[in-house]
């Protein structure tokens, strides 16, 4: 994912310099070829007519960073885009066309949830929000389930979600070091059991980590 990334910020870049050096040179152009016809009208009209010209040849000289900071706002509004489209593509589920046939695919975010997540995370908010410490456990241990079936819609591959989670980037999945924070904790939970003391506020903490993770990729 880094190396499509990177491709695509050195084509961004090419478009952009090609884009530049047609700007130039059309703008050179003009200037060139209008260069004559104003000198000749300028000997044989009025002041008022060569005010015109001024005129003129002040908007020609600035058409050129005009159209240079509309370039820009272009290339701005093409990279917004892209993210905009990285967000459709999690709420309704679309994958993004792989490049080669046959060629290795890598996670795609589209892991829209469905109603019976919504309700197993309703259950765990209910379950963080008890006075029973087991509770509490138990909210974290099933929040780490939802994001462990989270990143398989996503085509992360891995025998457990810690993998699954090595396998992801920051380029694509801003909340990584919540998604690990919290799976830490209930790792801790799994091998320690009974012996791991939780506080009712490091648990709301921690599932509110699952929450932030959830809510980037609009799975809750």
């Amino acid at each position: 994912m880094d190396k499509d990334k990177k491709n695509t910020e050195l084509e961004t870049g090419a478009i952009f310099i090609i884009l530049i050096l047609v700007i130039i040179a059309l703008s050179g152009g003009i200037l060139y070829y209008l260069h004559p016809f104003v000198h000749f009208f300028a000997q044989y009209t009025s002041s008022s007519t060569s005010a015109v010209r001024s005129i003129f040849d002040f908007f020609i000289v600035i058409s050129f960073p005009v159209s240079l900071i509309f370039l820009i706002g272009i290339i701005v509004s093409i990279e917004r885009l892209k993210l905009i489209r990285k967000k459709e593509r999690a709420i309704y589920g679309v994958s993004e066309p792989t490049a080669q046939l046959g060629a290795q695919t890598s996670p795609k975010v589209g892991a829209t949830g469905s109603p019976e997540t919504t309700n197993r995370w309703r259950k765990i908010v209910a379950l963080a929000d008890s006075d029973n410490q087991n509770d509490w456990k138990q909210a974290i241990i099933d929040a780490d389930s939802i994001l462990d079936d989270m990143l398989s819609r996503m085509s992360y591959h891995g025998d457990d979600l810690g993998s699954k989670l090595r396998g992801a980037t920051k380029a694509d999945f801003k909340t990584l070091d919540q998604a690990w924070e919290a799976h830490r904790v209930r790792n801790d939970i799994a091998h320690e059991g009974s012996n791991f003391i939780l506080s009712k506020h490091e648990a709301k903490r921690v599932v509110n980590l699952y929450r932030q993770v959830f809510e980037e990729f609009f799975y809750i």
